[in-house]
């Protein structure tokens, strides 16, 4: 294990800064991993950005995946048009494979 001294030192050479990350999304071909809370370091080696990220990765699972497509603006416009809940349109927009009018329409049917 380094020193702590050193650490610093080597981290000046590279001209590494903290990243204040709260979550990182590595969006891969088998799927996408997901990691929380992770610790992230940029540097700069021989003019090129390079990035370290530390903590525990799982990959998402389809729900977290398809959740995540909607946009606040689709599903605050499907709570707006049809007084439903966030949950609601969430929903809605999961069946009508996120398209807002069809969302909407849906909701609409169900009154």
């Amino acid at each position: 294990m380094m020193n702590p001294r050193e650490m610093r030192r080597l981290m000046r050479q590279l001209k590494a800064q903290e990243i204040d990350a709260y979550q990182v999304i590595i969006k891969a071909r088998d799927g996408d991993y997901v990691i929380d809370n992770p610790q992230v370091m940029a540097m700069e080696i021989q003019g090129q950005k390079m990035l370290q990220v530390v903590g525990e990765m799982k990959k998402m699972d389809t729900e977290e995946k398809e959740e995540e497509t909607f946009n606040e603006e689709d599903i605050q416009l499907v709570m707006q048009q049809t007084g439903c809940t966030e949950e609601e349109a969430i929903n809605a927009l999961k069946e009508a494979n996120g398209e807002p009018a069809e969302a909407i329409i849906s909701i609409m049917s169900r009154k």
